[in-house]
């Protein structure tokens, strides 16, 4: 169980932005000590009047305090604005490294939505606790303080409070609207790019971690959070002279009504000067009062927000031990090798001492009976899960001993939903391999049939493919899963049924071309389709976690009677199964059949 947030995360989110919000709040104390200053001047400005004019030097010490702290307070205002975006700047630049880092089982225990909230809404949340609640709890309970000093010091029995709106604050309001309005929307803006790039990344989270884009991914979402950061500032600059024009307009126009108001007062001066006096205390006072109610409010849900990302903080990530420069593969090793290999989701056992192996120019079918273990044995592979027990190698070292990031540029992975990223089609395809150039894409995409694909389209490579590839249809994304695996140039390609989402010309097409690809790397394919396990060197056969059986398609139509059963049933569809007794005979092009082309 995460430990609950307390005050002291707070505090320490604060980190590196101490001294600019210790100065920011000094500047708002020393402006609300300088508005505190204001009534005296003002009362002995009407003492004055009833026996000599009103001097000039007092006229413009009142004009000149108004202004000096019209302009401390701005000051103090935007440091504290920029303080909270530059806080919140850091704890999401955290959140969003930890959350492309996460174990992957805990993308299956968390719902994603709610981990991208904790990074959009509840990190908001602790700007404004930094920037608006440290003001409110300080300077409204100081000012508070010396406030109600100064009434009790001028008349304990009167409490009144005058307010006065004029128009010079409307003006001010409403010239700074719009622009406030534009930049608070480019600030939701930028959040909410923000988190849709995440909710994209997140989304292929598989497909990132093959590709070892978790840096490239962090840079891009990182890039939209300062975004968000840049029009946060603006926001308060504007803020930072809107407010304070405000108040100033306000207490200025009671100040001047009060002002004209003693110069037509004959008699007791005395009396009248400390009556104004204690009105304008009396109207200082709502100020600091709402600035607690507010402060402890803010601080309230900031813990909440708090313990929130706290969690998040508490959630285990995946380790990056091991070494990136393992030693040579020996010719004769198993490109993979699987050792006794046991696995369970919670205590659901999955994997029972599975062991096999593939050669380095193997092309090896894993066939077998929904929930047979097929997908869990990619994932072990890949480095998704960890085996329970046993041992799994790449090119002869045990994974655990490698650095994922490693294990993960010798292997490439193409799921069967086979997921497509917004952005273009070159964005796509070279996702797992970014430094691949022309020749390279021109290479895979004569390969898997996609280059008529791109001389269609308007934009050729460039062309924007939809969010999760909608513009394409099923067997293109297929394709275009397989092309961006093959850029990598992998000693390991894993393949969840290659030929799902394809034609029977296409579906050919390809199943030559993994022929040749097998020249180039060791493939392993989930295999669902006959095609797919006749073009297969070796298959093996799963079931309930084992290995039930292994050999050639022939062999095993002679000996295994699962796979009998399987040929029969998941393969029933495809009409080279439908040969009586299960013959293996003839070949994958019969007689008169048109070649298999793009």
């Amino acid at each position: 169980m995460t430990a609950r947030a307390g005050f002291r995360d707070l505090l320490r989110l604060t980190t590196g932005h101490r001294r600019v919000l210790a100065f920011a709040i000094a500047l708002t104390v020393t402006a609300s000590g300088l508005g505190m200053l204001q009534p005296l001047l003002v009362r002995n400005a009407v003492d004055t009047v009833g026996t000599r004019p009103l001097p000039w030097w007092l006229i413009a010490g009142i004009t000149a305090l108004f202004l000096t702290q019209a302009t401390v307070d701005g000051a103090g205002l935007f440091l504290l604005e920029r303080s909270g975006e530059g806080v919140v700047l850091g704890v999401r630049r955290g959140l969003i490294a930890r959350l492309l880092r996460l174990r992957m089982r805990e993308y299956e225990d968390h719902r994603l939505g709610d981990l991208i909230a904790r990074l959009s809404v509840d990190t908001t949340v602790l700007r404004d606790v930094v920037s608006t609640a440290s003001v409110h709890l300080v300077s409204g309970g100081l000012t508070g303080i010396g406030t109600v000093v100064l009434m009790l010091l001028l008349d304990p029995v009167l409490f009144l409070i005058v307010a006065a709106t004029v128009a010079v604050a409307a003006v001010v309001v409403v010239s700074l609207l719009g622009r406030l309005r534009a930049a608070g929307e480019q600030t939701q803006r930028g959040v909410g790019e923000m988190t849709a790039d995440l909710e994209r990344a997140l989304g292929a989270i598989r497909t990132v971690r093959a590709s070892r884009a978790e840096a490239r991914e962090e840079r891009r979402i990182a890039g939209r959070a300062e975004s968000a950061y840049a029009a946060g500032v603006r926001a308060a600059r504007l803020t930072s002279v809107m407010t304070p024009a405000v108040e100033l307009a306000i207490r200025g126009s009671l100040l001047l009504v009060l002002l004209i108001g003693g110069t037509r007062v004959a008699a007791d001066a005395t009396s009248l000067g400390n009556l104004v006096a204690f009105l304008l205390y009396a109207t200082y006072l709502v100020v600091p009062l709402v600035s607690l109610l507010q402060g402890i409010g803010l601080i309230q849900r900031g813990m909440g927000a708090m313990q929130r990302v706290h969690e998040v903080a508490a959630i285990p990530v995946e380790n990056e031990t091991g070494t990136r420069r393992p030693p040579p593969r020996e010719p004769r090793t198993p490109v993979l090798e699987f050792r006794d290999v046991r696995f369970s989701y919670a205590t659901r056992p999955v994997l029972n001492g599975v062991s096999f192996t593939v050669g380095a120019r193997a092309n090896i079918a894993l066939v077998g009976k929904s929930g047979a273990g097929k997908s869990t044995i990619f994932s072990l592979v890949e480095r998704f899960h960890e085996p329970v027990s046993g041992s799994v190698l790449l090119n002869g070292v045990d994974v655990t001993r490698l650095h994922r990031d490693y294990c993960r540029s010798r292997i490439a992975l193409v799921d069967q939903n086979a997921p497509i990223l917004h952005g273009t089609l070159r964005e796509n395809l070279t996702y797992a391999a970014p430094e691949a150039d022309d020749a390279a894409l021109a290479r895979v995409l004569d390969l898997v049939c996609l280059t008529e694909l791109v001389g269609r389209l308007p934009d050729g490579l460039v062309s924007q493919v939809g969010e999760r590839g909608t513009m394409l249809s099923g067997g293109e994304r297929q394709r275009v899963a397989i092309a961006r695996a093959l850029l990598t140039r992998p000693d390991l390609l894993l393949l969840d049924e290659p030929t799902a989402h394809l034609d029977a010309i296409n579906e050919r097409a390809l199943t030559e071309a993994l022929a040749r690809i097998a020249e180039e790397c060791a493939l392993v394919v989930i295999a669902h389709r006959l095609s797919t396990v006749r073009g297969a060197d070796h298959v093996i056969v799963l079931d309930e976690g084992r290995v039930d059986s292994r050999g050639s398609h022939a062999e095993l139509v002679e000996t295994s009677e699962l796979y009998r059963r399987l040929i029969t049933s998941q393969f029933a569809e495809d009409r080279f199964a439908t040969t009586a007794r299960l013959s293996v005979s003839h070949p994958l092009d019969g007689p008169g059949e048109p070649s298999a082309h793009c």
